[in-house]
């Protein structure tokens, strides 16, 4: 699986125009300890790559492992879990191995992160200005005065309306898409190699995310950041991604370039994924999962085995390994589906 993985990395390289990928998530696998005294693995197994510039999407239901992932890329998963394996390799640095203090100076300056709730990170009694400028002085080491005037700049660059006068406001001053914008503009102001966004769209209506997504896709290209772009919604990665990755269970099922992954998915996952969000009767009646399918995941098999309208014997005993059906296009299954 291994040499998959370095395979599919390699083209993803190319495409890039670089001789190694911005960031290597290796075998990461994260659990979170359980009543019975066995832990519950969130993540089992992780391989992922994303090349510099590059928009990635990770797409998978609620509960498959999505913030665990974006979190533990941080060196902070969700408590009470643990990363019991593997690493991060960033910019040729295990940055799971480095001190806490090295760690800590890393976030925010090279890795940011827009999260899904602004308003719950955004500190309630310190205004938007100081809140941007703070992160400035923290890790460029400027001056108070340079950090506000790289504050305001950020603003108009987010385009949150009179950005003269929201430096002055608190978070609770603002609607919604302007406090998503004021994360943004955190996340950007120190100019990141490599962007994290969460869901962060999830909880806006439908034309400010599309609004959000077009300017954090401007301003990532702009500064020259890498994406990793989370959402539980396949459809909004048809537009704003390079390539797309699909998890499921802690696990990556598929991986492959935008159009390849939407004019020919492979893994019965995927195509229930679009089945969910496609107006077409025959694509959901062909992609129902039996009713009489017995529910829970496989200790040994493959965590989708419970739900796969084509699962086998073989499927619930033996997990499948990550398999290169054409170049940089990898899915997770013993019986891809074939297209012509």
């Amino acid at each position: 699986m291994a040499e998959l993985m370095d395979k599919a990395a390699a083209s993803v390289d190319v495409a890039h125009g670089q001789n190694r990928p911005l960031l290597s998530v290796e075998d990461l696998r994260v659990e979170f300890p359980t009543a019975s005294g066995t832990p519950r693995m969130a993540l089992r197994g992780v391989d992922l790559q994303v090349g510099a510039g590059e928009i990635l999407g990770l797409v998978g239901e609620s509960g498959a492992g999505k913030t665990t992932l974006a979190r533990s890329i941080l060196g902070l998963p969700p408590v009470p879990g643990r990363i019991s394996g593997g690493r991060v390799i960033f910019e040729g640095k295990d940055i799971l191995a480095l001190p806490e203090r090295e760690l800590h100076k890393l976030r925010g300056r090279r890795i940011s992160m827009v999260v899904p709730n602004p308003r719950g990170e955004l500190n309630p009694v310190l205004t938007v200005g100081d809140q941007i400028a703070n992160v400035a002085k923290a890790h460029l080491g400027v001056s108070r005065s340079e950090g506000r005037r790289l504050a305001l700049e950020m603003l108009r660059a987010v385009q949150i309306p009179d950005p003269e006068r929201r430096m002055g406001a608190y978070p609770h001053e603002l609607s919604g898409g302007m406090a998503q914008r004021a994360v943004i503009a955190i996340a950007l102001i120190c100019n990141p190699a490599f962007v994290i966004s969460d869901d962060a769209t999830s909880g806006l209506d439908v034309t400010v995310q599309a609004q959000v997504l077009e300017l954090l896709q401007k301003l990532a290209a702009e500064h020259g950041s890498s994406l990793l772009f989370i959402t539980r919604d396949v459809g909004i990665t048809a537009h704003f991604c390079d390539r797309v990755a699909v998890l499921y269970a802690g696990e990556i099922m598929e991986i492959a370039p935008r159009e390849e992954l939407f004019l020919r998915p492979s893994h019965p996952y995927t195509l229930m994924l679009l089945a969910a969000f496609s107006h077409n009767p025959k694509l959901r009646k062909v992609w129902t999962v039996p009713d009489d399918r017995k529910r829970g995941v496989p200790r040994s098999g493959c965590p989708y085995a419970d739900r796969c309208p084509l699962a086998q014997p073989c499927c619930v005993e033996n997990a499948p390994p990550l398999v290169e059906l054409t170049p940089g296009h990898l899915a997770r299954c013993y019986f891809p589906v074939r297209h012509s």
